[in-house]
């Protein structure tokens, strides 16, 4: 029977999700993504404190599955040859919210990408917070190869991180780019050893749980959204998140440990 699954491990503070469908090279079919709407919604109940995500076997993810087999390709042939815009919208839409809703989870999100990534695959990297990249690994948005176009939000996504001419460079050629790359065009936080992607990840991973837990997420939340808003609206949300941490009391904890030569121990969110 087909492995459809994407795995959680959780390990203290910090969540692996590992996309495992590697026959396919961790393409998404309907299956995987109900799966992974099934991952982030235990992510959203038991919440760590970074998530990581990465594939099995020798890819990260090919992104969308369009071989035949898969249902959502036969709905989406059917609606192109009827000419039938609302069925197309509601695939994207439901691929749409399925990433942001993991990407958007409150806490840092890290791909480490061990091997290829095509497509949405590519996509969903972008749409990381972080990357980590083995120095075998390749890059593709692959889509106009296929007359597509990025629609996991990755276009807009390596637009915002890399530049618009960089990311017109990649999406209009489809051309393949390795790690080395990826990381002088600004798309890698990290190159890892050979085959250990995964674990220069969890080191990074390990850097940020150590930290307060909720200073982490304001200042997250104001990275995540500094880059859409005038300078003096982004501002301002810095200074709201800021006031809210303070009054959060966790500085407490960090600034105590300080004067005491100690390492903060700070609690989870919601706990006392």
């Amino acid at each position: 029977m087909e492995n459809h699954s994407i795995e959680i491990e959780y390990r203290g503070h910090i969540a692996v999700v590992t996309l495992n469908r590697p026959h396919k090279k961790n393409a998404f079919d309907e299956k995987m993504w109900d799966a992974f709407e099934n991952v982030t919604a235990k992510l959203k109940k038991n919440s760590p404190r970074v998530v990581i995500v990465t594939g099995s076997g020798n890819a990260f993810s090919a992104g969308f599955d369009v071989n035949p087999e898969n249902p959502q390709v036969s709905r989406l042939v059917e609606a192109v040859q009827n000419h039938q815009r609302r069925p197309v919208e509601a695939l994207i839409g439901r691929i749409r919210t399925a990433v942001d809703n993991f990407v958007f989870l409150p806490v840092p999100v890290i791909a480490a990408i061990n091997g290829s990534a095509y497509g949405g695959g590519a996509e969903l990297a972008a749409r990381c917070d972080l990357r980590v990249i083995d120095p075998a690994a390749v890059f593709c948005f692959s889509e106009t190869r296929l007359g597509l176009m990025p629609d996991w939000g990755g276009g807009v996504a390596l637009s915002r991180l890399i530049g618009a001419s960089r990311a017109a460079d990649l999406i209009l050629t489809a051309r393949e780019i390795d790690a080395r790359e990826a990381a002088s065009m600004g798309m890698a936080n990290r190159i890892s050893e050979p085959g250990k992607a995964l674990e220069e990840a969890m080191k990074l991973a390990e850097q940020i749980a150590e930290n307060g837990p909720l200073a982490v997420r304001h200042a997250l939340s104001v990275i995540r959204k500094a880059a859409d808003l005038p300078q003096g609206h982004a501002l301002q949300v810095e200074t709201d998140e800021a006031t809210s941490l303070i009054t959060s009391g966790e500085c407490y904890h960090g600034i105590t440990a300080f004067l005491n030569n100690e390492k903060p121990q700070f609690p989870d969110p919601g706990k006392k």
